[in-house]
């Protein structure tokens, strides 16, 4: 499968990563089709700036140069970044949207997987908005101000609203109301690496 290019010039390339693919190789031979090794085929000088869950669909930025990556992952380091993500979840929170502000950890015995500790975790914030909701489903933007692994999928269970198909954190009857994670990267914005233009992309859910 070939990857969507939203956007190339010499220093970027904005791409959107489908569902169930790994964002940089694992470890054995069966983990090393991944997104940054099928873009490589076309842009052999590409490089990884962030990741998505493999799980997760949506917009990823990889830098062409040295300078430009190092430059990226600065803004990422730094915060500097626009990320909006959209979900369907279990079915609806309370209010039409606040922040969640639970720190995370790795569960060591069962990784990779995540949990909430407030004594040793790390800072976790999240934001998040109502869109739309029947009551049994719910439609909800959210904006992770920290970039914590599986962080949205983690808070929004604990919540009390699992992300549908989500099968690390959802139990059985949320997991089988979608064969994939309903969680897309819709917006994705950062200054230019070599201009300082600010730059932001969309990319609707597919669901």
């Amino acid at each position: 499968m070939s990857i969507a290019v939203e956007y190339q010039d010499e220093q970027v390339l904005v791409v959107v990563k489908p569902h169930d693919l790994l964002s940089v190789p694992g470890r054995g031979p069966d983990k090393q089709d991944c997104l940054w090794h099928r873009v490589l085929r076309d842009f052999p000088t590409a490089r990884i700036v962030h990741r998505l869950d493999c799980a997760t669909s949506g917009l990823m930025v990889l830098a062409r140069d040295a300078d430009s990556h190092r430059e990226l992952s600065r803004q990422f380091r730094e915060r500097e970044t626009r990320k909006r993500y959209q979900a369907l979840v279990a079915g609806r929170p309370a209010g039409d949207g606040g922040v969640i502000d639970w720190p995370l950890r790795c569960d060591w015995e069962r990784r990779p997987l995540q949990i909430i500790d407030p004594a040793e975790g790390k800072s976790a914030r999240t934001e998040w908005q109502l869109l739309d909701s029947d009551g049994e489903q719910s439609r909800i933007l959210l904006h992770p101000v920290t970039g914590r692994s599986h962080q949205l999928r983690v808070h929004m269970q604990a919540l009390g609203h699992p992300i549908l198909g989500d099968a690390f954190y959802a139990p059985p009857e949320v997991q089988a109301l979608s064969p994939r994670l309903l969680l897309h990267a819709e917006r994705l914005g950062f200054q230019h690496p070599l201009t300082g233009e600010a730059m932001d992309f969309e990319s609707p859910p597919p669901f």
